[in-house]
């Protein structure tokens, strides 16, 4: 059975030889050969290619016009044999996909500009107390002291407080640039998912019996708080540039973006207390307060957090939101500008689930789609223009 995969791999990959090809020919010519092909050929490509636009009765007109203008050579002929034999036992048209792609036609394609607009990814510079700056991203690990990361994550050693009387505590800084995330697990447990384009200050190591004190200069986390029962009794603080959230041991996300109008608490589970300036409130779960950069007020509702917090899981969650608020989301991940050609477009309201790893031209296509002709996306380089 290894063979035969390697011969499928070799095959959609316009590999195999002659004998090769004979040999897969004679496989598909009985169901069980079928049904294998099939299901390898979906597990290994289908689920990593979105195929829901995917036109297979046009991609099967391309071939038949390029294999009449390619070569009539015993090998031509055999893939040609086996595209076919292939379209009737997939019927997703993958091999018909990859077959398509594969360069066998010798006819000149014109060359096509590479998307520059990529999906956003783990990556974040972590500033170490003496100021030094290092690349955190995927597929590069990092060690000194008690801290680590292996390219997708930053932890700190466990515990590692320091005791009362110590010198001023060090203090680290980890920001995430649009088009990035990340994640930290601070030295007393606390866990912290950081979102595009924020940027976080924190202790190496928290004094044992003193008040745990962070600070979120901007952007947006999602806390999951160590408890103050393993921690000595010490509370946890949050700090913005505008207002303070104590904490016991809890779960909540925290929107503070610098361009945003209003700062957003909201919390999932466990208990905190909010204050700006002379107010202070207490938020229970399934709450939001929003506190505006003008104003010492905190509005308070109830909301449907499983939306709010979406991004932690890979999703965004768009309900009813104006088209201005969701590609302000969509630019700080996928690292692009934005231009309205008319500011009536801001208003246009979506609502719909999309994965965070979708290519961002799936996503306005989908947004297009829902519009009945009032919105038509154009990128050029790095910039989405609305229409």
């Amino acid at each position: 059975m290894v063979e035969l995969e390697n011969i499928i791999v070799k095959f959609l990959n316009q590999e195999a030889n002659y004998s090769e090809l004979e040999k897969l020919e004679d496989f598909l010519k009985n169901e069980g050969g079928k049904q294998v092909f099939n299901s390898y050929v979906k597990t290994q490509y289908l689920s990593t290619l979105s195929m829901t636009e995917y036109d297979v009765n046009k991609a099967k007109e391309t071939i038949k016009t390029r294999l009449k203008k390619s070569k009539q050579t015993r090998r031509v002929y055999l893939y040609r044999k086996m595209a076919l034999a292939a379209s009737v036992i997939f019927t997703f048209g993958m091999a018909f996909y990859l077959f398509y792609n594969s360069g066998q036609v010798e006819t000149p394609e014109p060359e096509k500009q590479p998307n520059l607009i990529v999906v956003g990814t783990d990556k974040a510079i972590l500033t170490l107390e003496n100021g030094d700056e290092v690349a955190l991203e995927k597929g590069k690990k990092y060690q000194t002291g008690k801290v680590s990361s292996n390219g997708e994550e930053l932890v700190y050693a466990d515990k590692g407080q320091s005791e009362v009387g110590d010198k001023v505590p060090l203090y680290n800084y980890l920001t995430i640039p649009r088009g990035g995330q990340f994640f930290v697990k601070l030295s007393d447990g606390t866990e912290v998912w950081l979102n595009s384009e924020t940027k976080l200050k924190y202790p190496v190591k928290f004094t044992d019996g003193i008040s745990r004190q962070v600070e979120l200069i901007y952007g947006e986390a999602y806390f999951k708080v160590s408890p103050s029962t393993v921690n000595k009794g010490a509370a946890f603080q949050v700090l913005t540039k505008s207002q303070e959230i104590d904490v016991l041991g809890t779960e909540f996300n925290l929107k503070a973006y610098n361009n945003d109008p209003v700062m957003a608490t909201t919390l999932v589970v466990g208990k905190v207390k909010i204050k700006k300036g002379e107010v202070t409130e207490t938020l229970m779960p399934n709450q939001q307060a929003t506190i505006s950069h003008e104003s010492d007020k905190i509005d308070i509702e109830e909301i449907d957090v499983s939306q709010e917090i979406s991004w932690v899981k890979g999703l965004f969650s768009f309900n009813e939101k104006p088209l201005v608020e969701i590609m302000t989301v969509l630019s700080r991940w996928y690292d692009t500008e934005v231009i309205f050609e008319n500011a009536k477009q801001k208003n246009f309201v979506f609502t719909g689930i999309l994965e965070r790893t979708k290519a961002v031209e799936d996503i306005l296509k989908l947004i297009e789609a829902t519009s009945e002709g009032q919105l038509k996306f154009e990128i050029n380089d790095k910039t989405i223009n609305i229409n």
